[in-house]
């Protein structure tokens, strides 16, 4: 998924058009005189009302409805997806293999939407070069690698401690978008990033009471360690995809991030489908399907629902970032990891010790420090 902002959008083309800045300008000025004269505290209620309303003046109320329906199927589609692949394991699975493919098996998902922008926009495909095509096959296999980390993960961790290991995505996202992709970083993404990184601490001194039954302490250790891997695996794809989108790519086109989260899922796809091959995990399938504690249709229900629910947040995520920008982002994040953890304790019974919400406490601070520099400095990692 890609970094990007959208001023507002011809739907027969998908071009990015500009705002009429003229306007908002006059009015901006305009309210700047109303609000001069109140007193503080009316004062600053008038400047967010002021604020949100230039905001929505902005942009079409189309752009307000996807986003707000790209948000919401974002929350929704990457919570039930964290959920589903612990479910998996609570009933009996497994196999890494089997849920790292399972989240990119529904990678046809993401070239079906396309579908439109192309017959009804009068788009193109991007030409194909040796040097994109193998940069698609590098950003794939990242991809494999972290899909596999994050399996292993969820297969001896809670749903709720993984999740807020897994915040520590943002903590790589930062760094790695400074050093690759010369984002700047300024105190708000210091300040979460030391944060989230001591809220991850916490929950590994806590490591004794958050076991999972039957979970010995190496498997706890090396699943936490998997967590934080694929967490850095997950930053590192952010920046080097947006490397490749803005200096080979070249366009920032909705359809154009399509076609790149196509390519790495499709990639993510082929190596895992290896990966399952070669450990006869498909004959697998079928074995566990059988035992499987909540019954075998219940089994394929959820392979099938990890596989839509993963493209889902995918395609949403891409469709957040593209038309808000990381910031929102970052609090749909910070949103999911309460959540997962919350319904995790309700579905799963996962333990709930003082130092996991602690932890969970300081991952909402982290989250909120991040969002708020970044919204009053308007400037995206």
């Amino acid at each position: 998924m890609l970094y990007g902002r959208m001023s507002s959008m011809d739907l027969r083309s998908g071009e990015i058009q500009p705002c009429d800045e003229i306007e908002i300008e006059n009015d901006r000025a305009k309210f700047s005189e109303v609000i001069g004269t109140q007193h503080s505290s009316w004062k600053k209620i008038s400047e967010i009302k002021i604020t949100i309303g230039l905001t929505l003046k902005s942009k079409p109320a189309s752009h307000w409805i996807f986003l707000f329906l790209s948000s919401t199927v974002m929350l929704v589609a990457f919570t039930a997806s964290s959920l589903l692949s612990r479910a998996y394991y609570a009933g009996g699975g497994r196999s890494y293999w089997i849920i790292s493919w399972a989240a990119v098996a529904g990678w046809p998902l993401i070239p079906l939407f396309s579908i439109p922008f192309y017959i009804f926009m009068e788009n193109s495909l991007s030409p194909v070069t040796l040097k994109l095509l193998t940069w698609f096959v590098v950003l794939g296999f990242i991809s494999f690698i972290d899909n596999l980390f994050f399996a292993w993960a969820y297969a001896y961790l809670s749903a709720s401690t993984a999740s807020l290991v897994a915040s520590t995505s943002l903590v790589f996202s930062v760094l790695f978008g400074y050093f690759i992709a010369k984002n700047k970083m300024n105190l708000s993404s210091i300040n979460a990033s030391v944060i989230i990184t001591a809220s991850t601490i916490i929950i590994a001194l806590d490591s004794k009471f958050d076991k999972i039954p039957g979970v010995t302490s190496t498997q706890y250790a090396l699943a936490f360690l998997w967590d934080i891997l694929g967490s850095a695996l997950h930053g590192l794809l952010f920046a080097l995809s947006e490397l490749v989108f803005i200096n080979i790519l070249g366009r920032r086109s909705f359809h154009v991030v399509l076609e790149l989260q196509t390519m790495i899922s499709f990639f993510a796809f082929l190596f895992t489908t290896i990966g399952v091959i070669i450990n006869n995990d498909f004959h697998g399938m079928r074995l566990e399907g059988e035992v499987f504690e909540y019954g075998k249709s219940s089994y394929y229900i959820i392979i099938v629902w990890t596989a839509v629910t993963f493209q889902l947040g995918v395609l949403a995520g891409t469709a957040v970032l593209y038309l808000a920008s990381t910031i929102l982002a970052g609090v749909l994040n910070a949103t999911r990891v309460p959540l997962t953890s919350i319904v995790a304790v309700i579905l799963f019974h996962d333990p709930m010790s003082g130092f996991k919400i602690l932890s969970l406490f300081l991952t909402l601070w982290g989250f909120a420090s991040y969002t708020l520099g970044h919204a009053n400095g308007k400037s995206d990692p």
